[in-house]
């Protein structure tokens, strides 16, 4: 919940990998919330006030996933929105303000995106989903040690910088910068 809270502040990407994580885990434990306060908020948390805070969020988290049918797959309303906007602002910066620096960094990941979208099954979803999708599955090899060749891991870079530039936009939007959209010739 605080390190949510965080993210989405701070590092919107993050926020995204991070909740995908928290999806995961609920599905894990079963919706189970007496298991995710046992198992993951007790461990973390160390006053009763911040336990039943921190039980409070996973609870209208699975609450939301249940209510969604997200008991296999899909994300929360709220992570959807997140996309949604960084796809409106990749978008914008593609096709309308045509930032040469953005087109770089897609030019450079696009081969990468399509092979990991065909390799996955991804089907037709957004290239910034793609990525996302991607990081996620880089965390999950690395947290399960298995080995990633040189190959992938600079095929999982190309994107990792996109959403990295996408994300330092997506936060001077929120702050009301806006000198992200203005041409440059």
């Amino acid at each position: 919940m605080y390190i949510a809270r965080e993210k989405k502040e701070t590092n919107i990407a993050e926020y995204v990998i991070y909740m995908y994580q928290i999806e995961d885990m609920i599905r894990a434990y079963n919706f189970d919330l007496d298991m995710i306060r046992e198992k993951i908020i007790r461990p973390q948390v160390k006053s009763t006030s911040l336990e039943e805070e921190a039980a409070s969020w996973y609870k209208e988290v699975i609450d939301e996933m249940k209510s969604r049918n997200l008991d296999r797959k899909g994300h929360l309303h709220r992570i959807g929105e997140v996309i949604t906007e960084l796809i409106y602002l990749h978008n914008t910066l593609k096709d309308v303000v045509e930032d040469k620096k953005y087109l770089d960094l897609l030019n450079a990941a696009e081969s990468n995106i399509e092979a990991f979208r065909e390799k996955s099954d991804l089907g037709t979803i957004h290239p910034v989903e793609v990525c996302f999708q991607a990081l996620y599955m880089k965390l999950l090899l690395k947290l399960q040690n298995k080995e990633i060749s040189a190959e992938s891991e600079n095929a999982f870079d190309t994107m990792r910088i996109l959403l990295a530039y996408l994300t330092k936009g997506y936060h001077q939007m929120k702050k009301g910068d806006m000198s992200m959209f203005e041409k440059h010739d």
